[in-house]
Parts: C-alpha cells; structure tokens; sequence
C-alpha cells in the first residue's frame, strides 16, 4: 500500500480527555461547528476559531480514576446529534451516573482455564448487587435560550466492571435515521459471562434506537438484559450484531446509494480487528423475547456476529504464556474451544487486523483501536475512499515518550481480509507522551480530528488535545 505523510494542526489544547469527536450545525447556524465531549464531562463547541462551552455534566458522571490509579474507562463515552438537530436541538448521551459506585460482579480478576470448566461457564449472579455501576442514555434537547435540558431518559443500563462501556458509542444511522448504541461486553477480560453472545444480554451488542417513539416512561428500570426493559421500551429497540469486545462506535460511507458500515473490535491479547458490513437484518428485541421464551433460536440470516468471546478477530480467543524453554516466545493455548466452533460460520471475517506482536519491519504492534472512520474528502488524495483507524499506543515502543498510531486500509472488491499501511505524521511531541484516544470527522467525512491525551489516567488534568489531520 502507498505511504501516506499527514501533519496534524493543533484545533484546541489543555482540555481533558476527548472521548467524541465530531460536528453538527447549531441551531440559526449555517455552517458546522467542531463539538468535542471529554470523559469527565464536559462538552465543548468551536465556531470560528473560538471555544465555548455547549454543556458540562461534569457533576452527574461518576467519579473517575479513584481507585485504579487515574486509570477508568467510565465517564461520558457517548454523544450525538439528532440529523434534525439544526432544527429541533435535540442530542443524545451516554454516561456513567453519579453516585452508582458499586462493588463489582465479581470479586477477584478473572483468567479462564481451559482444563477447569467452572471458569468457562461462569454465571452473573445477584445482580442488583454485584455491579460496577450504572450507565444512562439520555435525551436532551437544546432550548431556545440555548440551555441545554434533558428531556428523557431512554435506558439505565447496570454494568458488571469498570470497563468496555464503550467509547463513541451513540452515532445516527444516516441510513435509517435510528440512533445507534455501541456496548461493550461488560469487561473485566474474556467476558467472564459469555454476555456477548446471549441473545439476552444488552452487553456485547449493537442496537438502534427508534428515537421518533415515545414510551412515555420517564424513568425505566435499571436493567442488564432486554427481557427486564419494559415492552414500550422494547418496541423502539432493534438488534444489529452481537459478539462485541469493546467498540469505538459505528461509522458510515455512502457508496452510490448504499452505505458501508465500519465498526471497530478492540481485542484481548493478540489483535485488533476492523469489520465492515453492507446488508444487515436487524432483529426487533420484542421478537428476540419471545424466541428466548420458546427456546428457539432467531434467523442468523443477515444477522451480523463478530465473533467475540470465541474469537479474536480472526483468531481463537487464546490464553498467551511464556515457554519456559525459550523465554522469546510465547505459548498460546485456545481458551473457548467449543465456542469457537460454534460461532466459525456464523462470525463476521474482519476487514484488516493489526497485532500486539508483529515482526514485519513496515507495520506496528497494536494495543487497543480507539477510532475507526472513513475519509472521502480529496486534501489528502492518497487517503481519499479509504478506512483511516488509530491505536492508543505503540507496544513496542517500551521507552518514553509513548506515541500513538494513525494507519489505514480500503475494501478489497473480492472481500478478503485486507493489509493496512501506517500513515506518518510529521508533528512534534517533544518528550510529552501522546496516546491516541479518539478519532471523528465531519458530517461528510471529508475532514478527520485526532484527539490525543498526554498520560494514561483521566484523572490527569488537561493534558489533552485536538488536531484537524491535514495533508
């Protein structure tokens, strides 16, 4: 694939860690501006060149990095705009809820052992109890004195650890016109619970929301599974995939008058993998229950399945250890193998993958993919029709400073699993450390906006910023 160099120009800095990326055109505006939300809480706009602030919810996110050294993956994880926002100001979150600390699902971290079943087979008992915390998606509406206020509540979502709630995880369909949630398989390390592939769970999935109906249910249940959600609820809800990790979002890219969707799994210990999709049969949760009540299993036809907990990518989920013999290598062991089976024909093939450890000198080894967009604009020619995605950090780079990764691929018209380049940047980072954390773009995909944070922990303070990639 052809080398691609990009710059990177500075938009905005000393913000906290910006977790959403995009634009929308205000209300009375013409033109669009950048919006950027921060995982603490903040949600900032850029018009003209001049920062302001849209709406802080700071003092309604849980508190984070309190207990894991400034390290969390909770916080504000989601935002979008209603494609009538110019019109009608509505916008939508997803945050963790203040207040909702809980104690975890379970109560020591967790390694499966292939040759112990009880490992395998695991069970999230008492859930009103043992939980992390909880996650609300919201409806909020901007009103004319330009106050944001919140309208509804659309779901509460209890989750069972801190992490893999997602990150960009409310996008609009422009395809449907549905609001699309991302949710991660509830964390902790190989989804303890298998929660990914239960028709039942909501974690581990890919919903649309039809945000047109009202429920008329101001404030549902806290719930973990799609049965407990009250039946108005359910009605506006859809099922797109299952078999999720962790997932940056959804993102799309009009071809003639289709659209190809992209989505993002982060993997366990040996890849990250990139999905794309066209065709899709979204299965209508109403109907999920009542096949669960009759024990029958929904048409998998058009269903889109990536594949998770019995792969990674295009990998068996494996445990990795060190050989004894020869300290240089690893040993991996296949840790789901009858799940792996199970799901091999009706899995998703990723697109591209990228790996922790890989000796090919023009390539890089991967930790975790934290943005996946498509880039159709023509300033950077060699990028144009291409799946441009970044990683959080080079692993093989042990030394500080620690850098991030922008690379990208392009669909193969015979629909096999294609490579990717690296795409060079030219921009000084000094002795500061520059992990990649969020990937957006405008409303056409025709601009990209790199969000990159200089530590780890959300709990170090403005330590973030924002570039436009420019060629």
């Amino acid at each position: 694939m052809i080398k691609v160099k990009v710059s990177l120009r500075p938009i905005v800095s000393n913000i906290n860690l910006p977790t959403v990326l995009k634009t929308t055109i205000l209300p009375g505006d013409s033109i669009e501006s950048i919006i950027i939300a921060t995982q603490l809480g903040e949600i900032f706009y850029i018009r003209n060149g001049v920062v302001g602030t849209f709406l802080d919810i700071r003092s309604r996110i849980i508190k984070l990095g309190a207990n894991r050294g400034g390290y969390d993956e909770r916080g504000l994880v989601g935002l979008a705009f209603h494609p009538e926002f110019n019109y009608n100001g509505l916008f939508y979150l997803h945050y963790s809820v203040a207040g909702t600390q809980g104690p975890g699902a379970l109560s020591q971290s967790f390694t499966p052992n292939p040759c112990d079943p009880r490992t395998l087979s695991l069970k999230w008992i008492n859930r009103e109890n043992q939980y992390d915390h909880i996650d609300t998606v919201e409806e909020w509406a901007l009103q004319p004195n330009s106050q944001p206020q919140k309208q509804r509540t659309l779901l509460n979502l209890r989750r069972p650890f801190f992490n893999h709630n997602g990150v960009n995880s409310l996008n609009f369909s422009p395809e449907t016109g549905k609001l699309v949630l991302t949710t991660g398989d509830g964390g902790s390390g190989y989804d303890p619970f298998n929660l990914s592939q239960d028709n039942m769970e909501i974690a581990g999935k890919i919903i649309e929301i039809d945000v047109t109906y009202n429920a008329l249910i101001d404030n549902p249940p806290v719930v973990t599974r799609f049965d407990e959600i009250p039946i108005p609820i359910q009605k506006m809800l859809t099922v797109i995939a299952k078999g999720v990790r962790n997932i940056p979002g959804i993102s799309y890219q009009r071809y003639y008058n289709q659209y190809i969707k992209y989505v993002g799994n982060v993997g366990q210990d040996l890849v990250e993998s990139i999905f794309s999709f066209i065709y899709y049969n979204p299965i209508p949760v109403t109907q999920l229950i009542q096949d669960s009540l009759q024990k029958f299993e929904p048409s998998q036809e058009g269903f889109i399945n990536l594949g998770w907990r019995g792969w990674e990518g295009a990998f068996p989920t494996s445990i990795i250890s060190g050989c004894s013999a020869n300290p240089t290598l690893d040993e991996k062991t296949i840790t789901y193998y009858n799940e792996a089976v199970k799901t091999s024909v009706l899995r998703l093939q990723p697109l591209t993958s990228y790996y922790h450890k890989d000796p090919r000198p023009d390539k890089f080894e991967g930790s975790a993919l934290t943005g996946v967009q498509p880039y159709m604009g023509n300033e950077i020619p060699n990028l144009t029709g291409s799946v441009v995605f970044t990683d959080f950090v080079r692993s093989e780079e042990s030394q500080p400073p620690a850098r991030g990764v922008l690379a990208y691929t392009r669909i193969r018209t015979d629909c096999k699993l294609n490579d990717y380049s690296v795409i060079e940047t030219d921009y000084n980072f000094g002795s500061q450390s520059s992990f990649y954390v969020s990937l957006g773009s405008n409303l056409d995909n025709t601009r990209l906006y790199l969000g990159v944070y200089g530590s780890t922990n959300v709990s170090d303070g403005n330590q973030g910023t924002v570039f436009e990639i420019i060629s």
